[in-house]
This record gives C-alpha cells, structure tokens and sequence, in this order.
C-alpha cells in the first residue's frame, strides 16, 4: 500500500508540471507564434501611455527578454520560493506560492486568490454534500421501483437538470425566490467564522441550485449501476443465503454501483474547486471562478494563470484521492 501511495503521489506532482508547463506555453509561447512581441506583453505591467524606456526596463526586470526555459524556471522557482520584482524605486518581495501582480491592479495574484478559496470551498463543499445524498438516493429508488410512476417522474426531472444549462436554473431561482417571493430578499456571503447561521441562510439556493445540476446526473448513474449490479449472480446468491434485503441492496448491490461513481465525483468535486465560473457570476460571489472571469476580461495574465493552476491542483488532488480510496476499496487496484 504505501508503495502504492508513493507512486501515485509522485505522478501527481509530475502532472502537476506537465500542466505548469503546457499552461505556460499557452499563456507565453502560443502568442509569440501569433505574433505577439515580449513588448506588447511588458507594455500591459506598464499601462497606458508607456514609454520605451519603462517598457525595456519592465522586460529586464521581469525576464522576458529571456529564452522561454529560463523564464518557466523562474516561474518554477517563484511558486516555491518566491521573487522579488522592481517595478519601482523599492523593491516588491512576493512571497511563495507566487503566481506574480496583477497587470491592472499591481496587487499580488495569491492573496487574492487565497481570499476567496473560502467562497468557493463554502459553495463547492455544501452543494457537493446535497447532489450526492439526493442523487444516490433517487438512483437507488428509481433501480429499486423500475417502471413506477416514481421512477419515471424521478427521471424526467433528471433528465431536465442534466438538460437544463446552470445560467439558466440559477437565474430562475433568483427570480422566483429572491425577486418575485422574497424568500431570501438578499443573497450575501457571510463567513463562517462571523455567523454559521447566516453562512448557511445566504448559501442554501446557490447549494440547492449547483446540486440539482449535478444530481440530476448521479441519479441517472446510480440507477444504470444498480439495475445492472442487482442482476448479477452474486446478489442472486446474497438472496438464496436469506439475507435481508435491505443489506443486499446496501452492502452488496449498492457498494458496487457506486465504484464509478468516485471516480466521477472526484472530477466534478476538483473542477468546482478550481471555481465554480457560472454559479459565482449568477449569485456575485466573490469566489475564484468570479476571480478567473475577471483576469479574462480584463486580459489580465498573472490571474488567469494563478486561477488555472489553483485549479489544476484542484482537480490533480482531488484525481490521487480517488486513486487512494479505490486501493482501499479493491486491492486489485493497487496490486496491479
């Protein structure tokens, strides 16, 4: 087992800097092939107006009158140790993980980003906790009643939130329950350190709304799974031992469906890490997503960056977890 574990943590830190170096490449190589020039990207930290002489002395400052190695290993090294950037008289330090200064702002890309993972963690963590409950739940009912009326509504409505685009759910429960009944007359962020409560309140309809996207679809697979797995031999067998039925379904039945499912929610639960893009537009949290949107309409360069390889963190981390919890789960995986 810890073999295992090694290796699959050492791919994920070389995954890690194969998506470092491919995010690289788009944000610095890709454009000289279009032909955009070193000075057209330092005019951006100069700003308007800008002068020869400050362009020259932004491209020596930060390297990128360099080869492009030497500037990725010095991207490299400031993630993990830091720089130090003179876009002035007195020196700027940035502290590791340093994903740079903003084009637009000069402020520093991991502060900003590491003030709002909160948002986003709050937004993730609670909807991802509703779509699996409910999801799982109608799957396995809808298996377990195959042809009732329940299982054909419970699957329209299904087939509708897998349907259903999120810009459109959310914006529609902001109409009905915030505009048109009032039920929350405002939505806000509301840290948990300052108010459980109110954290709770402010984010219950963008949980319920993030949920019915995903759940829809986990209902969906829940119920392929288990009609495919409650006819299987074994479970015949579970039945002809005179084991209850509730712990056929449960320990036998259920517990294989659900194998693909891990893999799926590791996906789904690292992308919404990485920022939940729509659901923070819709609902104007400050979140990462929120965060991302802003560096690309802004061509802001260092945030669009940082965002994509927070996220890309995200979703590796989330990716090894799986890769953990199916070695605990079947050791045909780690023996393999």
């Amino acid at each position: 087992m810890a073999a295992y574990i090694i290796r699959r943590v050492f791919a994920a830190v070389l995954l890690l800097l194969v998506v470092s170096a491919v995010t690289f490449a788009i944000f610095f190589l890709v454009p000289r092939l279009g032909g955009q020039t070193t000075d057209s990207l330092a005019a951006q930290y100069v700003g308007k107006g800008a002068d020869p002489d400050a362009i020259a002395a932004i491209k020596a400052n930060l390297g990128l009158d360099q080869p492009l190695y030497l500037q990725y290993w010095h991207f490299i090294k400031a993630i993990v140790v830091g720089a130090e950037y003179n876009f002035g008289p007195n020196p700027s330090v940035c502290n590791a993980p340093c994903f740079g200064y903003s084009f637009k702002t000069h402020v520093e890309v991991w502060p900003e980003i590491v003030q709002r993972i909160p948002v986003t963690l709050s937004l993730a963590l609670g909807a991802a906790f509703l779509w699996v409950i409910s999801g799982v739940a109608i799957g396995v009912l809808s298996a377990l009643k195959r042809g009732s009326i329940f299982d054909r509504v419970a699957m329209a409505v299904a087939l509708a939130g897998v349907s259903l685009p999120m810009f459109f759910t959310g914006l529609a429960a902001m109409a009905l329950f915030v505009t048109n009944w009032q039920i929350w007359p405002s939505i806000n962020f509301v840290p948990f350190s300052e108010s459980p409560v109110e954290w709770a309140s402010n984010l219950i309809l963008p949980w319920c709304t993030l949920a019915f996207l995903y759940s829809a679809l986990y209902a969906r697979l829940t119920r392929a799974g288990m009609l495919e797995t409650m006819g299987e031999d074994y479970i015949r067998t579970a039945r002809a031992k005179g084991l209850r039925e509730r712990k056929v379904v449960v320990r036998h039945g259920l517990r294989a469906a659900l194998t693909p499912l891990v893999t799926i929610f590791g996906m789904d639960f690292g992308l919404l890490l990485g920022g939940a893009v729509i659901t923070e537009s819709v609902f104007s949290f400050q979140g990462m997503g929120k965060y991302a949107i802003t560096g690309v309409q802004s061509s802001d360069l260092p945030i669009v960056m940082g965002v994509t390889l927070v996220a890309a963190f995200f979703i590796v981390f989330c990716n090894l977890l799986v890769d953990l919890v199916y070695a605990a789960i079947d050791p045909r995986v780690r023996l393999s």
